[in-house]
């Protein structure tokens, strides 16, 4: 099989499908046009994908009649149209559990930061604008006993409703498709509408899926029934927020502070008014951003890839219907 790998990855996800046998290509340079992308997935076997600046959707799958299977360097899969693949039995694999840790990590950094206004007031430090000890500026706000809100309960939700409750003894709230009772019988976890999470929650944490219909869910309309002392976290995908509305959210005191670790679009612009607010944390999506993470994300997308060569199901696959 000849495998295409849009960006480099660590080496023993590489070593790893080369000892299978495989010819693994990578191209010289990185940002590759749509058009270059385009004609590297029509000569290859597999695409091992590392982003999500390429969507796989029906014209992609129609110029590349001959791709047998879709390795995702990620847990999310919103750049894929997983029915057209499953029609086209195309077996799609992502690379769950084993970043998060270390996403629900940035989430939890990014509340504790947004709290405490700290990347405001590094800056304050780096341009040299120290000042005066005063009483009552930038303050913070502490988190022991407040209510951790989370939308999307699964792997990275449940991490950073631990953590929380460990180091701040939080009060966890979330609300997902269904029910997660190792949260409920664990944490004390309560399952709520979406109304009242957004309503009941001083931290309110994004952790679920994207998909289409849930694009600028938190809009003007969401903001002004979120408490005024709350903070919103979002480590999922960029396209669950409006950045206006969050914009005219914080100025006008409708809501506390927020952390980003994902933006609408990617890269976030420098000119961005949210980047000028001191209560507010952008981080340029480094989620998964750790050696461990990187480096198993790069196992099991490889394990996704060897797996199909040899006629068996890919161990995490995200259309299993496609076995059917």
């Amino acid at each position: 099989m000849k495998v295409f790998i849009n960006k480099r990855i660590p080496e023993i996800g590489i070593h790893m499908l080369e000892e299978a046998g495989m010819e693994v290509f990578i191209p010289d340079h990185e940002n590759l046009s749509h058009e270059e992308w385009l004609i590297h997935c029509q000569n290859h076997d597999a695409v091992l994908s590392v982003g999500g600046e390429f969507r796989y959707d029906r014209d992609f799958f129609e110029h590349c009649p001959d791709l047998k299977t879709i390795a995702l360097y990620s847990v999310g899969f919103d750049h894929v149209d997983t029915k057209e693949a499953s029609r086209r039995s195309i077996p799609v694999g992502n690379t769950p559990d084993v970043l998060s840790k270390a996403t629900s990590d940035v989430a939890f950094l990014l509340m504790q930061s947004v709290a405490r206004r700290a990347s405001y007031n590094f800056q304050k430090v780096k341009d040299g604008n120290w000042g005066d000890f005063d009483p009552l500026h930038a303050l913070g706000q502490e988190l022991y006993g407040k209510t951790l809100g989370i939308l999307g309960l699964g792997r990275i939700g449940f991490e950073m409703a631990k953590k929380s409750q460990k180091a701040f003894d939080m009060n966890i709230i979330y609300h997902n498709r269904h029910h997660n009772e190792e949260a409920e019988n664990e944490l004390g976890a309560a399952y709520v509408s979406f109304e009242e999470l957004i309503s009941q929650s001083d931290v309110l944490s994004i952790h679920a899926n994207f998909t289409p219909e849930q694009k600028d869910l938190f809009n003007a309309s969401v903001f002004e029934k979120m408490k005024p002392e709350s903070i919103f976290i979002n480590t999922a995908r960029g396209g669950f927020q409006n950045e206006k509305d969050l914009y005219e959210a914080l100025i006008s005191k409708q809501i506390w502070g927020a952390g980003l670790d994902v933006t609408q679009p990617e890269p976030m612009s420098k000119e961005s008014p949210l980047l000028e607010l001191s209560n507010v944390c952008v981080l340029p999506h480094i989620g998964s951003a750790t050696i461990e993470a990187r480096t198993g994300m790069a196992k099991i997308a490889a394990e996704n890839i060897i797996a199909f060569s040899r006629g068996e199901k890919i161990p995490y696959c995200i259309n299993p219907e496609v076995y059917q």
